[in-house]
């Protein structure tokens, strides 16, 4: 299995879009959290991360997605999760990260959330 992890960002209005490429793992996790972190001061109220080029996720990876969650909290902020892997979403659910993260059908539909 690969270990690259690419990462691209688009900011739109007051959204913070990561699509993720390769296996969220330490590095993976860490390059998300230094992206919301340049950006998190500017206004962000969502972050939607589009997980259609990833299809594994440990748990140091989820580590980092839940201290995002906790940042984002704090504004009064959300994350969205769009294409996942059924993998993925199992191990979201098991972890109970819907508790606090929403997943939705496309960027657009994340997008268009009050």
């Amino acid at each position: 299995m690969s270990t690259d992890f690419n990462l691209i960002s688009e900011l739109r209005d007051k959204a913070l879009i990561l699509r993720t490429e390769g296996y969220i793992n330490n590095d993976g996790g860490e390059k998300i959290l230094q992206e919301f972190s340049k950006h998190k001061d500017g206004g962000i109220e969502r972050v939607i991360l589009n997980l259609e080029k990833s299809n594994v996720v440990n748990s140091i990876g989820i580590s980092y997605l839940i201290d995002m969650v906790e940042q984002l909290s704090e504004n009064n902020g959300k994350l969205f999760f769009t294409n996942l892997d059924p993998s993925i979403e199992k191990t979201f659910k098991i972890m109970g990260l819907f508790q606090f993260a929403e997943k939705v059908d496309s960027v657009q539909d994340a997008l268009s959330k009050e």
